[in-house]
């Protein structure tokens, strides 16, 4: 619960500019000079970023869900899936009902499943945020082009998907590619 609710505070605190702006500005103290001194891309600063996004909220969820248990949970719902079917084929009201009963408990476990799942969420979005500020603050004093995948010469901070900039959905690509190979190489289990 706790977790969520920092999420929900850290959001709220991501709406207002001058929160965003105070971080985005300190964090440049640290992330500025790779731009402007070493003169990285930034496109490739977002793969750098992306990348470091995947190693810590791979570790954190590593940490903080049972993928075992959650794996156990799932295939129990199957199974329980599988013979609900066949009481129901076979319109044995017994059966039917005995496995009624049992229903309320299959989903109480998938209900905490999914709340295992949220678990990280939190943790991982203190450190996300102040990310997502910072390469706001860079991209509003910054020119920045990037060649995408079916959208061609884009400035990054060009709506490409419905309200979605460009820099966005580069993130996002990079993070979800960079963290399957992280995950695989860090052997961290998953659905």
């Amino acid at each position: 619960m706790m977790p969520l609710l920092l999420a929900m505070g850290l959001l709220f605190v991501a709406s207002i500019e001058t929160v965003r702006n105070t971080i985005g500005t300190s964090l440049n103290v640290v992330l500025g000079p790779l731009v402007d001194t070493f003169q990285v891309p930034f496109y490739i600063m977002i793969i750098i970023l992306s990348t470091m996004t995947g190693f810590y909220s791979s570790i954190i969820q590593k940490y903080t869900i049972d993928y075992k248990k959650m794996k156990e949970t799932q295939n129990r719902m199957k199974e329980f899936q599988k013979e609900y079917r066949e009481a129901m084929l076979s319109k044995d009201e017994k059966w039917i009902k005995k496995l009624e009963s049992k229903r309320s408990k299959m989903m109480q476990e998938q209900m905490e499943m999914s709340q295992a799942q949220f678990k990280p969420m939190g943790y991982i979005m203190v450190i996300t945020l102040p990310i997502f500020f910072w390469l706001i603050f860079r991209l509003n004093h910054f020119e920045a082009m990037i060649n995408m995948p079916f959208f061609g010469l884009v400035h990054l901070t060009d709506l490409i998907m419905g309200p979605a900039p460009a820099w966005i959905i580069w993130y996002m690509l990079c993070s979800i590619t960079l963290s399957q190979v992280i995950r695989k190489a860090l052997d961290i289990g998953g659905l």
